[in-house]
């Protein structure tokens, strides 16, 4: 088969059906470039199919709970703050004083101090709540990532981490002032940023900040065009025909076939190489390819964002305090440290605990020297002194995992503690799942699960991982980004060469003109 065919072949009937894809793509990548600014825009989760639902307290609905009473627990997660009795049937929602929309009312953590004041871990910043206002009160807090991820309180003292930063201060409720302390940098540190956050940033512009994202979104508003435009083409000849042999007007038609199959030919050869690698970086951050960059490590781009002064920036996850040792384990990207006060610079924990690379979701003290941590990887039992970790659900030593995955058989998001000391799972896929007892935990009530909802910037994120169609497609939804991102390369570069191949020939043909106009000139 001639190349040109060939080409036109690859183009022509990938490109349609890729088209209607690479619609959504380009919508929803614009989305999520922009969190914060669409954090207030959510949609009813009765909306949506069953699976989202928190029903079964499922979907990261919960994180974890606080007991302020006999009768009184605090529920907290994605779900936002909800307020429950002991038998966790009757709820109320506690978000006065925090902004509209489910992703403000994302909760990381919840903390009492010994006082009784309630203290919040949000997406977008640090709150305190009021009891004479009954509300919620945002810190004023100057921080690039408003994402705060742990608070804990030793003594009068409370220590707050966002994702890059500690805080700390004199905790007194609303009044609590804060002091920002940028950690040290460990022992043989190396100026290093993993290769998932790197493409990650690559594919959605961050990596140039502001400029870079606004500069991925007119790609995604390219590749709206050229799906419409290239849909326009297609379809458009085959109409004007059939109105031409009917003898109905169709020169309006034609000229808009004409216009959109010339911009799509200017749109394509403009911006066809920035296309290719958005397309090409988008395949890495997820499972399949996912796997092979999810652990490796690289330098950061000289004058990026990701080349920050500060060496813990966007890396730090989560913070308890042992008082066994007097001093504090961070959970970051790198691993588990521990933190003395005296210093505040890190040091790695002879033993790592199983950690996925999406991140901690659960720590929590389980007795003196002995901790539970989760994350999708499972929940483990881990003694920072001892080599030997337990998986803590099935009771036995932990042999790693073997197959690479990035997810375990237990998808953990949240641990909850009742007051009679039993402990239930939280699983992204089942829900709550008790630990060592029989008496399971009741659902979410209909009157709770009519008033949830989903941030649009997470629907989105659901779409653009193919995580939406789960549904209709089985555990093969996994494979739409990957072969989109590949279909969507080999698309725009066949239909590249076809437009080269066509500007060369016009070019040859304009030359010939030129030089047949010079020889009537000449003679």
């Amino acid at each position: 088969m001639p190349q040109g065919k060939l080409f036109k072949k690859l183009h022509r009937w990938p490109g349609l059906i890729l088209s209607f894809i690479l619609l959504y793509y380009g919508v929803t990548g614009i989305f999520l470039n922009h969190r914060e600014w669409m954090a207030s825009l959510d949609v009813p989760r009765t909306a949506l199919p069953d699976v989202y639902s928190y029903q079964h307290w499922g979907n990261s609905a919960l994180k974890g709970n606080v007991n302020i009473g006999p009768d009184s627990i605090l529920i907290y997660g994605d779900i936002g703050i909800w307020v429950t009795d002991s038998t966790f049937s009757h709820y109320r929602p506690l978000h006065a004083g925090i902004p509209q929309g489910a992703d403000n009312r994302k909760v990381f953590d919840l903390h009492r101090d010994s006082a009784g004041n309630l203290y919040a871990a949000t997406q977008f910043g640090l709150f305190g709540y009021d009891n004479a206002t009954c509300q919620w009160t945002k810190f004023p807090l100057n921080v690039d990532l408003k994402r705060f991820v742990a608070i804990e309180t030793v003594g009068d003292s409370i220590y707050v981490l966002n994702r890059s930063y500690l805080f700390k201060g004199v905790a007194n409720g609303v009044n609590t002032t804060f002091k920002k302390v940028e950690l040290k940098a460990p022992e043989h540190f190396k100026k290093e940023v993993t290769l998932l956050e790197t493409i990650w940033q690559m594919h959605s512009g961050e990596i140039l900040g502001l400029p870079g994202q606004l500069f991925v979104d007119l790609l995604g508003i390219i590749t709206i065009f050229l799906s419409v435009t290239g849909i326009i083409y297609f379809f458009f000849p085959d109409r004007i025909k059939r109105r031409k042999r009917r003898m109905k007007p169709y020169e309006r038609l034609v000229r808009i076939n004409r216009w959109s199959l010339k911009w799509h030919n200017k749109a394509g050869a403009w911006f066809w190489i920035f296309l290719i690698f958005l397309y090409f970086t988008g395949i890495f951050l997820r499972p399949p390819f996912l796997i092979l960059i999810g652990y490796s490590k690289v330098a950061p781009i000289k004058y990026s964002h990701l080349d920050q002064p500060n060496p813990w920036y966007d890396k730090l996850r989560d913070l308890r305090y042992d008082p066994g040792s007097g001093c504090f384990f961070l959970s970051t990207s790198d691993g588990m440290f521990t933190l003395s006060p005296d210093n505040w610079k890190p040091q790695p924990c002879r033993v790592q605990p199983p950690v996925s690379v999406m991140g901690i979701t659960v720590f929590e003290p389980y007795r003196p020297g002995a901790w539970l941590v989760g994350s999708f990887s499972g929940l483990f039992l881990w003694h920072p002194d001892n080599p030997r970790i337990m998986d803590f659900v099935k009771g036995e030593l932990y042999r790693g995992a073997p197959s690479g995955r990035p997810v375990g058989v237990n998808k953990v998001t949240g641990l909850i503690h009742t007051a009679d000391g039993k402990r239930y799972m939280v699983d992204y896929d089942r829900g709550v799942v008790p630990l060592y007892h029989r008496t399971t935990f009741p659902d979410a009530p209909e009157s709770l699960v009519q008033q949830t909802r989903m941030s649009l910037w997470n629907l989105a994120l659901e779409i653009h991982t193919g995580r939406f169609f789960q549904f209709m497609l089985g555990s093969f939804y996994i494979l739409i980004v990957p072969l989109v991102g590949l279909a969507g390369v080999m698309v725009v570069i066949s239909g590249y060469l076809i437009w080269r191949k066509r500007f060369k020939r016009r070019k040859r043909r304009g030359q010939k003109i030129r030089l047949l106009d010079l020889d009537v000139v000449v003679e």
